[in-house]
């Protein structure tokens, strides 16, 4: 049976993937406003990726016989200065993340709930690489800077990643 202290942390974790889904959308949204096509497609994938996430979590958590609550989700932010800072934003989201998972399987330990346990696995080790992902692109970004050609390359690098996983599965 799932403890409440479980499900209240499943339902947490539900409204933090949802409110990422909808940051990275934003994020995407100002990105395309801004003529940075590329960098737009990369969000809008991130988005996606976040919004299955949170249907993971609500699938899950509906599956034992819990209660998956949909959170209502505002946005503090729209826009942005420039890449740099969004990129920046989005590292530190997915840190907060990481953190929250990490809470979440710590519940998870103290209530002895196994099955959940098990299930978070997978999130554990996407979080390792989604911070991987984002801190190598900051990396760059703070590597080449903020100028319209910087800007250019990382418009066309961020179009790049998000087409790999496409590229991948058409090669198979």
């Amino acid at each position: 049976m799932l403890s409440p202290v479980i499900e209240q942390a499943l339902n947490d974790q539900i409204a933090m993937e949802c409110k990422a889904s909808f940051v990275y959308l934003a994020m995407a949204n100002w990105c395309e406003q801004e003529g940075l096509g590329g960098c737009a497609e990369f969000l809008y994938e991130h988005s996606d990726e976040e919004r299955m996430h949170m249907l993971k979590l609500v699938k899950y958590l509906n599956g034992v016989d819990g209660k998956a609550i949909i959170p209502n989700v505002s946005l503090e932010q729209q826009s942005w200065s420039d890449i740099r800072s969004l990129l920046e934003e989005v590292y530190e989201h997915e840190k907060k993340v990481t953190k929250s998972i990490h809470e979440l399987v710590a519940v998870s330990q103290e209530q002895k709930d196994f099955r959940t346990l098990n299930f978070l696995q997978w999130y554990v080790d996407e979080q390792l690489e989604e911070e991987i992902l984002v801190k190598d692109i900051l990396d760059q970004v703070k590597l080449i800077g903020n100028g319209p050609q910087s800007l250019y390359y990382i418009n066309k690098e961020l179009e790049k990643r998000a087409n790999a996983p496409e590229e991948e599965e058409e090669e198979a």
